[in-house]
This record gives C-alpha cells, structure tokens and sequence, in this order.
C-alpha cells in the first residue's frame, strides 16, 4: 500500500475548524469527528497530520502564538527608550488582537484553561514573548519599570486587552483610537516607576 502524502491545504482546513469549534463551543465540545467535518476531510485523516487531539491543539497554539509574537514584536528595535518600545509592542499586541479575533480569543482561552495545552507547549509558546520580557528587565534594570514579577507586569498591561477585545466583542464597548490610548497610559502607569 502507497503512503499517503500531506496536504497542507488540509492540514489548514483541520487547523481552522480547530480554531473555530474551540473558540465556538469550547475545548471539550470539539471532537475530532467535528473537526474533521468541519474541514471536509475523513476523521482518519486528521492522524496523518496530528498523533491526536492534543496535538492538534498543542500545534494550533504554537502557530498562533508565533503569529502573535511576528505581530507584536514588528517594527520593534531593542535600542528604542523602554517606554517608546513598550508602547509599540503594546499597540502591536492590541492591533493583532483586534483583528486577528478567532486567533486572539483562541490563545486567551490556552492561557485560562490550565489543562488545554501540554506544559512543553506552554513553555516553547512563552519563547515567543521573550523580546517584551528582555524590555521588561531593561526596564527595571534602567530603573524606569517597578522590579516585580514579569507575570504582574502581563497581568497588569497585556492582559485587561483581552478584557476590552472581549466586552467589543460583545458590543458592551467600542475600542476607539482614544480608548487605546487611554488603556496605554494606565497600563504604563501600572508598571513605571
């Protein structure tokens, strides 16, 4: 029997019903059989391109979170003010989860669901962030941001955009140009010193 070759039109198609089913019904209410249909492919094909589920959701994280890091790392120089740098890569993060909406609330939901994605992939994921934590410590070194935990500095700056992308979406809150300048301010003001 011939081996069957990958396509990688239907590795997309498996990753982009992934996306939406998790995003739609959550983790546990999207099963392979879904998956598989969802993208127009037979359920055993999907363990040509995936050893299981949790692969498959280990791989779709690692590709949105090198997405994301592409994203909010662009036009980034190391040797910008600390200041001028965080507000890049925060407008960076903002503008990405604005418009990349199916990926941003997908990465959200592996950063709060403990269980979702397997440690090694959590931690190869984290990698991507790697520039915003080098700034951070820059910061601190140069005495311009608060010496605590880069988990506070996230929760305090990165994370209520998660929030507002959330009460957008649910038409509570438009995320005006003004907004985003107002959230910049009071997440620097979180963190400066």
């Amino acid at each position: 029997m011939a081996k069957r070759t990958k396509s990688n039109e239907k590795r997309i198609a498996l990753l982009n019903a992934t996306l939406h089913l998790v995003n739609n019904n959550g983790f546990h209410d999207a099963p392979m059989s879904k998956i598989a249909k969802m993208a127009g492919v037979s359920p055993a094909t999907i363990y040509i391109y995936f050893e299981n589920k949790q692969d498959l959701i280990n791989q779709l994280y690692l590709e949105n979170k090198a997405s994301f890091s592409i994203a909010a790392f662009k036009d980034y120089f190391v040797n910008l003010p600390v200041k001028n740098s965080f507000e890049l890569i925060w407008r960076n993060i903002a503008h990405f989860k604005l418009n990349q909406v199916e990926e941003a609330n997908f990465l959200s939901q592996c950063d709060n669901i403990a269980t979702m994605i397997d440690e090694e992939s959590r931690q190869e994921g984290l990698k991507n962030l790697q520039p915003l934590l080098d700034l951070w410590e820059r910061g601190q070194k140069e005495g311009v941001i608060k010496n605590i935990s880069p988990y506070l500095l996230y929760a305090f700056t990165i994370y209520p955009l998660a929030f507002l992308m959330t009460m957008q979406k649910r038409n509570d809150f438009e995320l005006t140009s003004k907004h985003l300048t107002d959230a910049f301010d009071s997440a620097w003001n979180a963190i400066k010193i």
